[in-house]
Parts: C-alpha cells; sequence; structure tokens
C-alpha cells in the first residue's frame, strides 16, 4: 500500500524531465554573486551539494541592469553571468540533478544607487514602497519613488524577460520560472494595490494579468512551455503588497497560465494560511483552475508536505531554509533524521560560511562520533 511518505519520496514526471523525488528546492536570494553579479565556483558548490532536490529552482536572477535591487544577487543578463552560471549548471548536471532559472525583475523594489544612471526604478505605477529598506551599496535607504512605465515601454521589459530566457538556455538550464510573486515587477502589475493603471495594463484582471501573459508567450517561444514555470504569492504583504481580490486577479492567471501548458504553477501561501480561516486560502481555487502541477511552499514540514500531496492540494513541495540548512535535505527527511538549524546570520552575507559549509549526514553523525 503507498504511503504519504511513499509520495514525498517517489518519481515524479514534470514534463520532459524526470524527477527523482518530489521535494524542490526553492528559490533563495543568498547574495554570493562575483564582480558584475557573476556566478563564482563557490555558487556552483553550493547548488551541486543539493543536486539531491527533485529540482532545484535558483534564486532570484535578474534580467536586466534595470532590474537589479540587491546587492551581490546574479544576474543573466551579459555573457559573463551566461557563464558563470554554466559553471553552476554543469556541476548540477554531473552530480544528476536538474535546476530552473527563476528570472526576475525588482521594479520599484530597487534603489537609484543599483540604477543606470540613478533613474528612478520603475513599476506598474508612481507607488514606493514604505516599510523596510532598500540595502544600497551606501547602507540601508528608503526606497526610490518609482515612476510608470509608459505603455510604449512595457514590450521592452517583456523583451528584457525573452532575453533572459535565451541566455538561460545558452546557460545549459533545464528551464525557468517567472518571478511574479514577493511584490516585484510582475506581481506589481497584477495587484490593485500598486497597479493604479488606466491604459491596457491597469484596471480589470484581464488587463492586470496582460503583463505576465506577454512575458509568458515571449518565453514560450524560447523554452516549451513544459519548461516554464511561474511563481506568485496571493496573499503576500512582502514590499508593501495587497490586492482587494486575490480569488479574482490569481483565480484568473491560474486559468490562463493553464491554458498556456506551463510546466508547474508554483504558489506561496503558508501552509496554516494568511487568512483566519480556510474560506481566505486562494491556494484550492488555484488547484481548481490551474490543470497542470501545482507545487507548493510555505513552511512545510515532512508531516504537512505529506498531507498535501496525499489530499491532491499539491503534486510538489519546495522548501526553502530547510535546503538552505541541509544540503541532503531528501536524505534526512526519508530517514527522518535531524535537521540543521539554518543561521539566520549568514544569510545574505559573503563567502562560504552559512552557505557550503552546513554538514552532509554523514558527516554530522561522524562528527559526533568518540574520538579513539
Amino acid at each position: 500500500m503507498t504511503t504519504a511518505a511513499d509520495l514525498l519520496f517517489s518519481p515524479f514526471k514534470l514534463g520532459p524531465l524526470s524527477l527523482p523525488n518530489r521535494l524542490v528546492m526553492a528559490p533563495m536570494t543568498r547574495c554570493r554573486a562575483g564582480e558584475g553579479n557573476v556566478p563564482t565556483e563557490l555558487n556552483a558548490v553550493y547548488y551541486e551539494q543539493r543536486a539531491s532536490a527533485g529540482l532545484i529552482v535558483t534564486e532570484a536572477t535578474q534580467v536586466s541592469p534595470q532590474g537589479v535591487g540587491y546587492l551581490r544577487t546574479p544576474g543573466i543578463h551579459t555573457d559573463a553571468q551566461v557563464e558563470g552560471w554554466r559553471l553552476v549548471t554543469d556541476a548540477v548536471h554531473r552530480a544528476g540533478g536538474r535546476i530552473f532559472a527563476q528570472l526576475w525583475h525588482v521594479g520599484r523594489a530597487s534603489h537609484v544607487s543599483f540604477q543606470p544612471g540613478r533613474q528612478a526604478p520603475v513599476s506598474s505605477s508612481a507607488v514606493r514602497i514604505r516599510t523596510g529598506h532598500a540595502h544600497t551599496p551606501e547602507g540601508p535607504q528608503p526606497y526610490s519613488t518609482p515612476r510608470a512605465l509608459e505603455t510604449r515601454e512595457i514590450p521592452g521589459v517583456v523583451a528584457q524577460f525573452e532575453d533572459g530566457a535565451r541566455r538561460a538556455k545558452a546557460a545549459g538550464f533545464d528551464g525557468i520560472e517567472l518571478h511574479a510573486a514577493n511584490g516585484y515587477i510582475i506581481d506589481q502589475f497584477l495587484r490593485d494595490g500598486v497597479n493604479q493603471r488606466t491604459d491596457p495594463y491597469g484596471g480589470s484582471v484581464e488587463n492586470r494579468a496582460r503583463f505576465l501573459l506577454e512575458i509568458v508567450d515571449a518565453v514560450t517561444g524560447v523554452f516549451d512551455p513544459d519548461r516554464v514555470g511561474a511563481r506568485v504569492s496571493p496573499l503576500g504583504g512582502y514590499n508593501d503588497m495587497s490586492d482587494s481580490n486575490p480569488k479574482a486577479i490569481f483565480g484568473h492567471v491560474a486559468a490562463e497560465l493553464s491554458a498556456r501548458k506551463l510546466a508547474y504553477l508554483h504558489v506561496v501561501e503558508p501552509v496554516d494560511g494568511q487568512a483566519e480561516d480556510a474560506a481566505g486560502r486562494v491556494m484550492p481555487l488555484l488547484r481548481e483552475r490551474f490543470r497542470g502541477v501545482l507545487m507548493a511552499n510555505g513552511g512545510y514540514t515532512l508531516e504537512t508536505a505529506e498531507a498535501a500531496l496525499r489530499t491532491g492540494a499539491a503534486d510538489l513541495v519546495s522548501f526553502g531554509a530547510p535546503f538552505l540548512a541541509n544540503p541532503d535535505l531528501p536524505e534526512r527527511l526519508s530517514r527522518r533524521a535531524p535537521l540543521n538549524p539554518p543561521d539566520v546570520s549568514t544569510f545574505y552575507s559573503e563567502g562560504p560560511r552559512g552557505y557550503t559549509d552546513y554538514p552532509r549526514l554523514g558527516d554530522a553523525q561522524a562528527a559526533a562520533q568518540p574520538s579513539a
């Protein structure tokens, strides 16, 4: 008889890819890129260590200089960056893994110090992030007020994502994920807490989804749709985000992405929900509207991940901090072994500490053995 645990550690077919398990390494910003936001051998070691994941989704990777909003985050808009990512994909593939690049443009979540010519960041509308700070080369600063993209400029931003997809393919990635979550530029078009436009990219849910769908249509001209995923966070408040009716906009998005036969829809919604009760959760509606593979993210444990798979609430589950601190997470979970605790102080620092020095299970056990 198949158990829930059998489901979590069972093989899974994701488009043309055969995954050895259903545990996905979630995208996590780590701020370890080298000069010019180029991935290095250190990044290759980090990802290779975690190649036992069913699928790795890289940290968010900016598609243009305009899309940069954080220090030492990797890009995929120069030839040097492509070569740097080739180090990573080659290492992961040698270790038997599979890896997608997450394509990213931060939009208003930037600061003039990151922008070419110190110009204002761009967004759907000229609405500034008021909580938190941008972490700039000059230290923490209030976020800059963005300018609203002109309608005629939007195809150029779509083209940045298309170019990022081409470069990801050249770098050897198995596919790509569009970062449409967490208050970055695609999310800034989707949600009406920011989007105040009155042109064809604002107002109705159809109009607010237009930017994302144009990007999807562009990148699926580079990768087949079954090698393209999208990540959304319908209830997330990060980066001052909100929407008056998340079920309406994200239900529409899910149906449109389903019609385009994407590889998966990656939904960030805490397993316990951000709403007071189950009625506020959006993921069940997305499960209904998106007929393809649904990937869940939001603080899952072994038990809650197994339950989501067993009930059909999700097909894959992505883990963030547990994968960060446990390069051999699938083995540890399958054996019910203790997990390394993540060192929060090193999440966004430099160098190997808190990045590539977390022990594997065998290393930890050997260290615990008394010396002769």
